[in-house]
């Protein structure tokens, strides 16, 4: 077995964490979920019509767009400081530029998943070449973060050769097509969205986001997987003040990992759902398109890479 995939069952085998390890004036990770993969997977409630399970007062806490030589380590670190787990989806790029910050989150006991290898512009469904190039920057970025946080060589034609520690994919802006999520679905890698967004792509004060993101939480029933940014100084001084905040008001937080079998757990959404990432990328396609035609005539613009 792989040092990695050992880590990760022992982590699932330990159960809840926060007690043993922490103390009782810490928030800590209170259970840990194993998700399966198997013939894909398609969950957060912004995008999809189902989630991963949560009882009342449980959240769980993802990264998206690092690892940032600025940022992800004050992040880090308030987590560390308060026992709290949590899942970054890596730029493959960044990964690579970072592999030391990448390999801290392993060593700390977080999931590493995969956001692309350039998180290209516009989106992955407006990306000049189409499915073709999308599937050429998804895999690079695997291999990249695979060899950055897991210290694992892996190469191959489609992820499923790869073995992936955490076949977990996040799609940049959410916008995936039929074609890209056959294709993940194919290769046994889950596809996650999300159910409640901090919307720190938009620069706030760290009050500013703590407060947008409790009221989203209280809106969704106090429960759901919230995404962040590692990159933005704003959440990197927002986070603790979050973790306290959560540990003030009973939230508990729950860690996901690989290695589950079948597919899920799952849960359907509640009746009337409809997509936000479709109204909003609905609202932005004439953007988007424009965006993607000026692309196609030159390099595919990528946010900069940092220097480790």
């Amino acid at each position: 077995m792989r040092i990695a995939s050992a880590l990760m069952a022992l982590i699932v085998a330990a159960g809840p964490v926060a007690a043993a390890e922490c103390g009782t004036d810490k928030l800590g990770t209170s259970r840990v979920v194993a998700v399966g993969t198997q013939g894909g997977l398609e969950v957060g409630l912004e995008t999809y019509p189902r989630t991963i399970p949560l009882a009342d007062h449980e959240v769980i806490l993802t990264f998206d767009d690092g690892p940032d030589a600025a940022n992800t380590p004050k992040i880090l670190d308030a987590l560390a400081a308060e026992c709290v787990r949590a899942t970054f989806f890596e730029i493959g790029r960044n990964a690579a530029a970072l592999p030391r910050l990448a390999r801290r989150e392993v060593l700390d006991r977080h999931t590493v998943a995969f956001h692309t290898w350039s998180h290209p512009q516009p989106t992955l469904r407006y990306l000049p070449g189409g499915d073709a190039a999308a599937r050429a920057d998804i895999l690079r970025g695997m291999i990249a973060v695979e060899k950055a946080a897991y210290g694992r060589d892996v190469s191959g034609a489609e992820p499923k050769d790869m073995k992936l520690e955490a076949p977990f994919f996040r799609f940049p802006g959410f916008a995936d097509t039929p074609g890209l999520d056959a294709w993940l679905a194919a290769n046994d890698v889950g596809i996650f969205g999300v159910d409640l967004w901090a919307s720190d792509w938009i620069p706030m004060t760290p009050e500013e986001e703590l407060k947008l993101v409790m009221s989203r939480l209280e809106k969704n029933h106090h429960k759901g997987m919230l995404l962040m940014h590692d990159n933005h100084p704003w959440t990197a001084a927002m986070v603790p003040m979050l973790l306290k905040r959560l540990k003030a008001e009973g939230y508990e937080v729950v860690h996901m990992v690989g290695g589950g079998t079948g597919s899920g757990p799952a849960v359907a959404a509640p009746p009337g759902w409809t997509s936000a990432t479709e109204r909003v990328i609905g609202a932005l396609k004439p953007r988007l398109e424009k965006a993607g035609r000026t692309t196609a005539a030159g390099p595919i613009p990528v946010k900069p890479a940092p220097t480790d």
